[in-house]
């Protein structure tokens, strides 16, 4: 190939492949999630770390904090990390929420007719004092 074919290769825009990543900021921050298998096998990688370095290099190159590795050491001796993975997400089922939910619309509902008796009471007094009535 001769010196000018090259340089038209070269210096043709469209010839230069950009493998750089996008610069831009994502518009909304995504919290990473990680697997339970994920986390067990960081956790075996940091275990087998002996030298001087290793452990921080293990961290560096997965792009996690130290943090994480207390965390999921914690999660791994509780039991957490099982063959279930994690813990379920949400709140825990509460066996009383009908119940609970009951007694709400029904002090709901209480709230109401007081309020609704109160109001039948002050017109049956002020229908007493009335001029009108006394006859």
């Amino acid at each position: 190939m001769s010196t000018e074919a090259r340089a038209d290769l070269v210096l043709d825009p469209t010839a230069i492949k950009n493998d750089a990543p996008d610069p831009e900021v994502a518009p909304v921050a995504r919290r990473r999630r990680f697997t339970a298998q994920y986390k067990l096998q960081i956790l075996r990688d940091a275990d087998r770390c002996r030298e001087s370095g290793e452990l921080g290099a293990l961290l560096r190159r997965e792009g996690l904090y130290s943090s994480h590795l207390v965390t999921w050491r914690a999660a791994r001796e509780r039991g957490e990390l099982g063959a279930r993975g994690s813990r379920p997400l949400g709140r825990k089922a509460d066996p009383d929420r009908v119940l609970h939910a009951r007694i709400a619309q029904l002090e709901n509902e209480n709230a109401r007719l007081r309020e609704k008796l109160d109001r039948a009471e002050g017109l049956i007094e002020v229908q007493k004092n009335s001029p009108c009535c006394w006859t």
